[in-house]
């Protein structure tokens, strides 16, 4: 007996358990349940031995009675552990391990051990000596490393994009919920959150940035994100727009740029946390083609007006009674107004496609004359003020550098009417009956936009004339 497999004690597969089956008799039965692990080791150690042949293994499964029930599939389980095991003993002697090699051969061919249950246990020298495998064993760990390192890093992608998810989720909420309830150190809480997040879930400042922007485009009244912006550099914001602006440009993307985002934009611009030629030049069509088109459009517009008028004074140059004549007269009329609804659309394109004209109604819309008054001067050869949306916003900023002068103008009036012993309003200001002399503000920007705005003041009567009794004021 070699010294490789020590002598065990076996308290089940005794030598008088080996004489019976050897001998062959069928009725031999252990008196007792035994425990399943234990035997089948002391019945494995034997079979390796050479102590009892492999055909007589089913034969001493039958003769025992186990402690705990278990299946076929259970029972091939146990085997094929047991099986790894005494393969992994490095000490073995060829002549046991070619019975063990043999041994689990012989146990997939009886049905007695699903082939799957060693080829999961067992190491791939063992399953290729045993032709288990059809791949060396050398490749076969190669492969699985491989494949081990895939499954690793596929595990630890899937974890930091859930983790970074959970962060983008937290800062969105942290964002929605500051909008809501604003203290005086909500801004202060606001950035010590935002930055902890960004630590804690390794998340991209930019991508942080953009979503701070986006919450931002979407609440324009909240005042809290205007404390938020300066802790990201100023050079990112522009680059950001600037993508934003590039996104709605595409030609297979079939939307025009949010109004949301110009007035964002706008207000960026008017705080100074971004120059407005840093963000101009990401902005389409370019001013040259834009005015080219606009010339071209002019033109065009004045040819077809032109014709229409020939056609009148033809028509009128014979019989202006004449029934027929006057048919045609009908016509041209109509195709006259028709051609003008045309323009107004085209027009109306023009304001959605153009994204410095669209800069400009940002501008208006959160009372920033300054940068507005620079793109009025800017872009004048496409006459921006013929908008409709543009003249609006550019009619209310009028309005509210009008009304507080027109409101001295018309409280002096009213008290002129009631006390005719007031003094009169002398050249910048009103004099009240105390001796007190209200000036009437007038700031250069009123007449800037009244210049700009031009003869469209028509399109608010009352707005003209409050801006005429003002200026009757100041003249008399």
């Amino acid at each position: 007996m070699s010294t490789t497999l020590p002598p065990m004690e076996c308290l089940y597969v005794t030598e008088e358990f080996l004489r019976e089956l050897k001998g062959g008799n069928h009725s031999f039965r252990l008196p007792h349940p035994v425990p399943i692990l234990r035997f089948l080791y002391e019945l494995s150690w034997n079979l390796v031995r050479g102590e009892l042949p492999f055909q007589k293994c089913k034969a001493a499964l039958g003769s025992v009675e186990f402690v705990d029930k278990v299946s076929a599939v259970g029972l091939g389980s146990n085997f094929a552990d047991i099986i790894s095991q005494m393969a992994q003993d490095l000490t073995m002697t060829a002549e046991y391990r070619t019975r063990l090699i043999k041994l689990a051969k012989w146990l997939v061919e009886s049905a007695l051990v699903p082939l799957r249950f060693f080829q999961e246990r067992c190491e791939e020298e063992f399953l290729w000596e045993a032709e288990m495998i059809k791949i060396k064993a050398q490749d076969l760990k190669g492969k699985e490393v491989r494949l081990n390192t895939r499954l690793l890093y596929q595990q630890t992608k899937f974890n930091l994009l859930r983790e970074e998810s959970e962060g983008y989720a937290k800062l969105v909420t942290l964002l929605h919920r500051g909008s809501e309830d604003t203290t005086e150190n909500t801004s202060a809480v606001t950035i010590g959150i935002i930055k902890s997040l960004i630590g804690h879930f390794d998340l991209d400042p930019n991508r942080v940035f953009d979503i701070v922007l986006e919450c931002f485009e979407l609440q324009p009244d909240s005042n809290v994100f205007l404390e938020l912006i300066p802790i990201f550099p100023k050079s990112h914001a522009s680059q950001i727009l600037g993508f934003k602006f590039q996104y709605y440009q595409r030609i297979e993307l079939n939307s025009h740029v949010p109004c949301g985002l110009y007035k964002l934009t706008a207000l960026l611009v008017k705080e100074e946390f971004i120059d407005l030629d840093s963000i101009c030049a990401h902005l389409l069509p370019k001013d040259d083609d834009a005015f080219e088109h606009y010339n071209t459009f002019s033109a065009k517009r004045l040819d077809e007006a032109n014709k229409i008028g020939k056609i009148n004074l033809a028509a009128t140059g014979k019989d202006l009674m004449d029934d027929e004549k006057q048919g045609d007269v009908t016509v041209d009329l109509f195709a006259a107004l028709d051609m003008e609804a045309e323009a107004v659309a085209q027009r109306f394109s023009e304001l959605e496609n153009n994204q410095t004209l669209g800069l400009l109604t940002g501008f208006l819309s959160v009372d920033d004359w300054n940068h507005a008054h620079i793109l009025f001067e800017r872009l004048s050869p496409l006459n921006p003020v013929a908008h409709t949306q543009i003249c609006n916003g550019l009619l209310r900023l009028i309005e509210k550098s009008v009304s507080s002068a027109y409101n001295i103008i018309r409280q002096t009036r009213v008290r002129r009417s009631v006390s005719p012993g007031i003094a009169s309003i002398d050249a910048m200001g009103v004099t009240s009956s105390s001796g007190h002399v209200s000036f009437i503000d007038l700031p250069k920007e009123f007449f800037q936009m009244l210049v700009t705005v031009g003869p469209y003041l028509y399109r608010d009567t009352l707005l003209l004339h409050k801006s005429v009794k003002r200026l009757l004021y100041v003249c008399t």
